[in-house]
């Protein structure tokens, strides 16, 4: 079995190399002789250490439990490809450990190992020793039953677990303490999962996770792999999905890492031009087969040992073309890597969810792979997230001349499975929070901003809030510091926080708002030309579940104000973004409205006359007779 798992590495069709490589605790048995001529069989429980460094040589382990003495430990090569192998008796968890051997410009250099599942804590660079098997799961129905959301409701939670609650008396929480709070809190605000930022080890806390020097080692900063099992377990006994963000575009440029790790670009591209990547990180050749499996066995290592729910794949832009440049052209060997790995963990989980992190307009990005497709399931909509929050910055008066940044998202809906992220990248460095991002004085950006929340809910798509968004905070995020939880205690950011908990009660409770939601049939404008007066109104249904969702995008207020519907009947308001709980002014219509026999606007073939508040939001019920 472990030459076959070697064998399919160096192929680039492997995912489950964690199994083959790296420090795994097991026992061997050794031949005792005596001198009689008898011979004893002895069991020994101890670690088998095994690394791929094709052009190194004189290689040994180093650890905490021989004082790091180079000579104790040499490795033996076990294959021409590069496989050198050590067992060493007698070690347990958190010993610290590294690779010591000379490179292939002939300087001894210690390494942190490329399959540690566990490290030290930053600043510490070591890895460390850990037994990932046996741990008791307790959710066998949730693994059972779990798909990919499609025609399900779907509303993320975003989270970086450092800064959610933040440290407490001078450390983090931990994994299982992050999960006592982070329960109830998801259930009190209707969120259907959670999205955890990168918590494969990486040494800068700038860098959110997002430039790793461990690919397989949990972070530290939580808590052990057995505590991350323990927070997985509880979310889904409480009937939770968990998403992990994971980055397979580049790495940290640490030296103790996989940077020319055996004196080569074992890793990383070695042409010059494509070796750092935009942010000043190595880039992962994605060309190469062996990075290839060790890519997706560390995507696969995740799912089968810590249970997640989905993937989601940091930087596609940069897998599809050079640098994230469509003008440079297909990387068609990454490419080709998205594609197989989409393809064999879907195979392997048929349940899981990849999801892309796009910003480019490449096709098919979400098309199955038989039908010439990239395979994943959903898609970040970075055009509609750029252009919703450019048109909510914009002057009402000039509203008008943004009208298309609002319709544009429908005219290319329907070509890809869409999921609308109002995520993280969208509240710091100096980009100004969402609430920051709203035109106007202190009040109209209250106002438009549930204006904003109302339609991402409205508009079809999986629905994704990055923490803290619910707490409408005119501070960015800050991943050294706790969300602003006092501000929970000033009734205007409060009453934010309770609307996204009835926009996702309303989101579950209404089939229209999820089933079918990239079919178009499901969705039909109701007015979508009125540039100058900025008010939008469509229609979404599925059976008994027919909604209009009606946004005045101005300060005007409207008494009576007339939309066109297609369907003749009693409305029933369900949702008001101007009611005083809300933080509002109360402007909705509370008694059941009707229509009349009239053509209305926009020519559709009934009228319906509604109250419609200054840049209100509201969504209307279907009351079957």
């Amino acid at each position: 079995m472990a030459y076959g798992i070697l064998y399919e590495y160096l192929l680039g069709q492997t995912i489950v190399a964690f199994r083959y490589f790296g420090a795994h605790f097991t026992t061997q048995e050794r031949i005792e002789k005596y001198r009689n001529g008898r011979k004893k069989i002895i069991k020994e429980s101890g670690v088998i250490f095994r690394l791929y460094a094709p052009l190194a040589s004189d290689v040994s382990v180093i650890g905490e439990w021989d004082s790091w003495d180079y000579g104790a430990h040499k490795m033996t090569r076990v294959d021409e490809a590069g496989v050198y192998e050590i067992f060493i008796p007698g070690l347990s968890n958190y010993q610290s450990y590294k690779y010591h051997f000379k490179n292939a410009h002939g300087i001894y250099v210690d390494k942190a190992d490329p399959f540690a599942f566990f490290s030290e804590y930053r600043p510490n660079t070591c890895s460390r020793l850990f037994d990932i098997e046996n741990f008791m799961w307790h959710d066998e129905e949730h693994m059972t039953t779990r798909s990919r959301f499609f025609d399900k409701a779907m509303s993320i939670y975003e989270i970086h677990l450092g800064s959610w609650k933040g440290a407490i008396d001078g450390r983090n929480l931990s994994y299982e303490e992050i999960a006592d709070y982070l329960i109830p809190y998801l259930r009190d605000h209707g969120y259907t999962h959670v999205e955890i930022m990168p918590i494969t080890q990486y040494p800068f806390d700038g860098s959110w996770g997002y430039q790793a020097t461990g690919f397989y080692a949990v972070d530290s900063r939580y808590g052990n792999p057995m505590q991350l099992m323990a927070f997985v377990d509880r979310m889904h006994q409480a009937g939770f999905a968990v998403i992990l963000d994971y980055v397979l575009v580049h790495f940290a440029a640490d030296a103790f890492s996989l940077i020319e790790f055996d004196g080569t670009k074992m890793y990383e591209y070695a042409d010059g031009i494509n070796t750092f990547s935009q942010w000043g990180s190595p880039q992962f050749d994605l060309g190469k087969d062996p990075v290839r499996s060790f890519l997706m066995s560390g995507v696969n290592y995740f799912l089968e040992y810590f249970h997640f729910d989905g993937i989601r794949v940091d930087a596609v832009s940069n897998i599809l073309y050079w640098d994230g440049d469509s003008s440079r052209g297909e990387n068609t060997g990454a490419i080709e890597f998205i594609k197989r790995l989409n393809g064999k963990i879907h195979y392997r989980h048929p349940s899981v969810m990849m999801i892309a992190e796009d910003s480019t307009a490449h096709p098919g990005v979400t098309k199955p792979l038989e039908f010439g497709g990239l395979g994943f399931d959903y898609k970040w909509d970075m055009g509609w997230m750029n252009d919703t929050l450019k048109y909510y910055s914009k002057d009402p008066i000039f509203k008008k001349y943004e009208h298309s940044k609002i319709t544009f998202s429908m005219a290319y809906f329907f070509s890809e499975n869409f999921l609308l992220p109002l995520s993280h990248d969208e509240v710091v460095h100096g980009k100004g929070t969402i609430i920051n991002k709203m035109w106007g004085d202190y009040d109209t950006k209250f106002a438009l901003l549930r204006n904003l929340y109302t339609y991402q809910f409205a508009h079809p798509g999986k629905k994704l809030n990055f923490m803290g968004n619910e707490l409408a905070s005119f501070d960015e995020w800050n991943e050294l510091q706790s969300l602003p939880w006092n501000l929970k205690s000033y009734p205007k950011h409060d009453s934010v926080s309770r609307m996204i908990r009835d926009l996702n009660l309303i989101y579950n409770a209404e089939p229209a708002m999820y089933i079918e939601e990239y079919n178009p049939v499901r969705f039909n404008w109701l007015m979508v030309d009125n540039a100058d007066q900025s008010v939008f109104a469509f229609e979404r249904h599925v059976g008994a579940s027919h909604l209009i969702f009606v946004f005045n995008m101005t300060g005007n207020y409207y008494h009576n104000y007339d939309i066109g519907v297609t369907r003749s009947g009693r409305y029933e308001e369900i949702f008001n973004s101007d009611k005083d709980v809300y933080g509002g002014w109360n402007q909705y219509n509370g008694a059941p409205l009707n229509t009349y026999d009239q053509v209305g606007p926009e020519n559709r073939p009934y009228t319906l006359t509604i109250k419609l508040a200054s840049f209100g939001a509201l969504i209307l019920k279907f009351q079957e007779e």
